[in-house]
This record gives structure tokens, C-alpha cells and sequence, in this order.
């Protein structure tokens, strides 16, 4: 690989150290009972509330309603995450130094690969919390099912839950671009000789 590919691809792998320090999702919701809102901020290893108490007051509203609470030590993928972001970056940066295009577009779509495995369990995660309820709830709606929005907005009885894409997420985006971009600007090398 050329000089320019190999040094994209080695920032590719840089940044996504920096998925460590931002969450990867949020969701917010939005009652009459809470003007300043709640919030939900998933990181690579950890769920927290967007302020202080805002994962408490969480669970508290999904006491009524009969859905578990959210306890992060209790999702086996937080623990696993931070070790697949770090083989990531190791296999990326080797993939920098060596520049062999193969093992550059096994590393790339194991990525997206991996990515698309963790929106689907986040949307799993998601059907699980707001489907499986208690049917001892003190809140039963009939046929009511409280999931969350995968991306969007999303009208829960009186709660809007809005759910989208954090920091982390784009900065994994950016990741895969520069990785596309480092194996197309390759391959355009190779096409002018």
C-alpha cells in the first residue's frame, strides 16, 4: 500500500481510541412529569444517566409500567466491548504498518461486521426492555409495549423517547471512512500504473 493509505488507515485506528472517552448512543426522554428531561448515555463499557439521577429516576418510571431495570452490570456486552474496540485498534495499526491489502479488507469488514452485530443487539436489548414486562406492573396499558425507538422519536404513552447515534458512534464512522478511503485512494494507484 502507498504511503498516504497506510498513514489513513493508521489514523483510522488512532481515533477509535477516543471511543473510550465518548458514549456510542443516547436516548432522552421528554415528560410532563420531568420538564428538564432524562436521559440515557451508553458508553463502550458502561450505561449512565445523563445527569446525576437520571438512571435512577429511569428505573423508578419503568417500575410502574413493568419493565426491569437497568442495572449495567448486568449486560455481559459492556463487559466485552472495550476488548473488541481494543483488538480493533491493535489489528488496525498492524494493518498500518504492514499494508497488506488483504488482511486491510478482512480488517474493514470485520468492522463493519462487528458494527452491525452491535445495532442489532442494541435493538434486541431494546425489544427485551420494553416487551418483556411484569405483569404485576401497577401500570398496564393493554397491547402497550414500551420500547424505545431504535433511531428516532417515539411517543410512549406520555413520554417522547428519543434514541440516536452519540459521539462514538461517529467517531466510528469516521473510522470506517478513513479506512475506505485509505483501500480506494490504493486502488487508484494501482490503476495509474
Amino acid at each position: 500500500m502507498r504511503p498516504l493509505s497506510k498513514k489513513l488507515l493508521f489514523i483510522s485506528s488512532l481515533i477509535l481510541i477516543l471511543v473510550y472517552f465518548f458514549p456510542i448512543w443516547r436516548i432522552e426522554l421528554q415528560a410532563p412529569q420531568y420538564p428538564e428531561g432524562l436521559g440515557l448515555r451508553i458508553w463502550v463499557n458502561e450505561i449512565t444517566g445523563q445527569k446525576e439521577f437520571d438512571l435512577q429516576n429511569i428505573n423508578g418510571l419503568n417500575h410502574y409500567i413493568g419493565m426491569k431495570p437497568i442495572h449495567p452490570e448486568d449486560i455481559p456486552e459492556l463487559k466485552i466491548m472495550p476488548f473488541l474496540i481494543g483488538f480493533m485498534i491493535l489489528f488496525g495499526l498492524f494493518n498500518a504498518l504492514k499494508g497488506n491489502k488483504k488482511t486491510v479488507l478482512a480488517w474493514l469488514i470485520l468492522f463493519v461486521l462487528l458494527g452491525a452485530i452491535g445495532l442489532y443487539d442494541f435493538y434486541m436489548w431494546e425489544y427485551e426492555y420494553g416487551h418483556n414486562l411484569d405483569p404485576n406492573a401497577p401500570i398496564k396499558v393493554p397491547g402497550m409495549t414500551y420500547q424505545p425507538p431504535f433511531i428516532g422519536s417515539k411517543q410512549l404513552l406520555n413520554i417522547n423517547a428519543v434514541s440516536l447515534p452519540d459521539i462514538g458512534s461517529f467517531i466510528i464512522l469516521i473510522s470506517i471512512l478513513l479506512a475506505v478511503l485509505a483501500i480506494y485512494l490504493d486502488r487508484e494507484k494501482n490503476k495509474l500504473y
